[in-house]
């Protein structure tokens, strides 16, 4: 996931969605968002970032790494350009210097750790160095082991000539080592063996370490661990992180199992609150997590498979593809939904979707239970008091024909005479709210009883 080219001018690799709020390493954790441009129909950037209190991480994209490793004078340039033109109106929290550079197929490796240092070298010649940090996103696959975390390790044949150097420079400097991680290509890749309430932050019974007995309740934490076990074992053990892009996609290709709106809603929503209400990871708890959340809007020019395009949490027309708190606030005030498990789903933008009151939900059916799940949890709500006449062969609501329409039916149903309490659209995972009317043919779901 690059962001190297999100931006024709001045790469605004990141905003944070907490107005008048700074990443500050050390005390509670924060959310932001990656704001990429890979589209041709996304809304004009926005540009009234100057006293807004966003605060921003701009973007050395890759392929000028070799001009800022080669010339100073080219930093000096990049960084009064980029940079000093708009600091201090626009807060500018850091400067990523590449990104993803270890599997660049360009073989900008060797440019990485030089550019780094000129641009810390600029900074400092407009006395900013001690309020910029210099910092580049590593991909997990920089590590040659990540399972158990404990045994976190990074590939031989980076260490001695970039990572141990790049995490030399980033301790000297104060700064901070950032890092992408998408437990969803690890869950798509090994479905047999990870859970997906495990991938989701659901309750789950955990994974604990071997080597050292810690207790993992989500895929996420365990890489981020495995990441702060490879530094610890080349003796970085105080170096902070931040995860620099993580997300999961609302849709996907037939074999990107997962790939769901469900899904990145349960996904972002879930970790949005892991970060703003708990600590570090079991390895780090002391240190909070800080996370960007990949990323503002669908990019419809990315490459790649489906799901590259469909990171979003909004669309191009600024309709949100979901409904998730990313406020402390926003958190307290949402609908309570199965312990946190499920979020709210926006259904995609058409002439067809109403508005609805914000506080009125409706219950339905998660696609991704699978049908035997659907099955059994639309028979157990039929037989404990949801209305499922309107299902039945021949009846308003029997089309569509198929479980998930039914069974979302029936979880409505039950939701709403049970006056929309906590914990009656769970289903055991099989369901979950959302703000706007379900559409399932022509049937109407009902708000009350």
């Amino acid at each position: 996931m690059a962001f190297s080219s999100h931006f024709s001018h001045f790469f605004l690799a990141f905003i944070f969605v907490l107005s008048s709020l700074q990443m500050t390493l050390g005390d509670t954790g924060a959310i932001g968002i990656n704001y990429g441009r890979v589209a041709n129909d996304l809304p004009s950037p926005v540009a009234a970032l100057s006293g807004s209190g966003i605060s921003v991480t701009v973007a050395l994209p890759n392929e000028q790494l070799s001009s800022a490793a080669a010339n100073e004078s080219f930093t000096d340039t990049w960084v009064k350009t980029n940079i000093i033109s708009y600091h201090p109106k626009t807060l500018i929290e850091a400067i990523a210097v590449g990104n993803e550079v270890f599997v660049d197929p360009k073989n900008t490796t060797p440019f990485l750790l030089p550019a780094m240092k000129n641009v810390y070298a600029s900074l400092s010649k407009y006395d900013v160095a001690s309020n910029i940090k210099v910092c580049s996103p590593v991909a997990l696959s920089a590590l040659q082991s990540s399972y158990p975390s404990s045994s976190g390790s990074f590939k031989s044949d980076l260490i001695e000539p970039v990572i141990k150097p790049m995490l030399s420079f980033l301790n000297q400097t104060d700064s901070y080592l950032m890092v992408n991680a998408y437990p969803f290509f690890a869950y798509i890749a090994n479905t047999d063996t990870i859970s997906l309430d495990y991938a989701m932050f659901r309750d789950n019974k955990g994974q604990t370490d071997p080597n050292n007995g810690l207790v993992y309740k989500s895929l996420f934490e365990a890489q981020i661990d495995a990441v702060f076990a490879a530094m610890n074992a080349l003796g970085f053990n105080d170096l902070k992180m931040v995860i620099s892009e993580t997300g999961w996609p609302s849709n996907g290709d037939e074999n990107e199992v997962g790939a769901s709106t469900a899904n990145a809603a349960a996904y972002n929503g879930n970790l949005v609150r892991r970060v703003l209400t708990g600590s570090g990871t079991p390895l780090r708890p002391e240190q909070p997590l800080n996370v960007y959340l990949f990323a503002l809007f669908n990019e419809n020019q990315k490459p790649g498979p489906t799901s590259e395009k469909n990171y979003g949490l909004f669309y191009p027309n600024e309709q949100k593809v979901y409904d998730i708190p990313l406020t402390l606030e926003g958190i307290k005030n949402e609908p309570k939904m199965n312990n946190g498990s499920k979020n709210q789903v926006a259904a995609p933008p058409s002439g067809e979707v109403s508005v609805s009151n914000a506080a009125q939900t409706w219950c339905i059916a998660n696609g991704e239970a699978g049908e035997k799940k659907l099955q059994d949890a639309l028979d157990y709500a039929c037989g404990a008091g949801a209305d499922c006449r309107p299902i039945e062969e021949g009846a308003t609501c029997y089309d569509p024909n198929s479980v998930e329409a039914h069974a979302s039916y029936a979880f409505n149903s039950y939701y709403q005479k049970n006056a929309r309490k906590s914990g009656t659209c769970d289903f055991g995972g099989a369901a979950y709210l959302v703000t706007q009317p379900p559409k399932f043919g022509s049937c109407e779901f009902p708000t009350g009883y």
